[in-house]
């Protein structure tokens, strides 16, 4: 039987968490500091929202297991659809993981991890990507990146995908309440991760089995 702990880690339990509007839940212990960046981003003129939160283990394995099979489009790191479904199983995994989680080792889990994007900077004829071109000099959320640089630290903020690192793709969008979510990672351990895809129907579950120590290094614990 799952602990209490280890649900939380995998994303088998929302106990912990609290939703500030729609569809948004966060951790418990994470909302008055989102809610204080958000206010005083307000007052700087930069509107702060949430594209995404949380998502449980079914929801993050929807995701792979669509992706795995090919119903989901999968990108490289030059923002390019790849076709994966000629792939060895190691191949698609490590492709896959560039951008998506491996269900039970999400951030997204945890209620401590937002991506975050300002709908007044969204041009109304455009869909929100969440793509580092949107968030960098020339894009349209500049204005964000740039406050959220000055003063995401302030709230206990960080990026825990700052830069590649040989694992996960560069995410601006994506910040990290790291007073929860540094502990909640240290106790992610292999067991913990290897229990949890074993006891799942995850598309490649052999060959992520044969292979986890090494993803685990390379894209679950190599982070800023």
């Amino acid at each position: 039987m799952t602990s209490t702990a280890d649900a939380i880690l995998t994303g088998k339990t929302s106990t912990h968490l609290v939703e500030i509007s729609p569809s948004v839940l966060l951790h418990k212990d994470a909302v008055q500091s989102f809610k204080l960046m958000q206010h005083d981003a307000q007052k700087d003129g930069i509107d702060i929202a949430i594209a995404s939160s949380f998502r449980s283990f079914e929801q993050q394995l929807a995701i792979w297991n669509a992706k795995f099979s090919g119903a989901k489009p999968v990108f490289n790191e030059k923002d390019e659809k790849v076709d994966i479904t000629q792939l060895p199983d190691i191949e698609r995994i490590q492709a896959i993981m560039l951008y998506s989680a491996l269900p039970g080792a999400s951030r997204h889990h945890w209620g401590t991890d937002i991506d975050l994007y300002s709908p007044s900077l969204l041009p109304s004829n455009q869909a929100l990507q969440l793509a580092p071109w949107e968030y960098e000099q020339d894009g349209y959320f500049y204005p964000l990146t740039q406050w959220l640089t000055n003063n995401a630290s302030k709230y206990g903020y960080y990026w825990p995908y700052d830069k590649y690192r040989g694992g996960v793709a560069a995410e601006p969008w994506h910040l990290s309440f790291g007073a929860l979510s540094k502990p909640f990672l240290s106790q992610l351990t292999l067991d913990v991760l290897a229990q949890c895809i074993a006891a799942s129907n995850i598309m490649g579950k052999q060959a992520l089995l044969d292979s986890l120590p090494a993803l685990y290094d390379q894209y679950v614990v190599n982070v800023g």
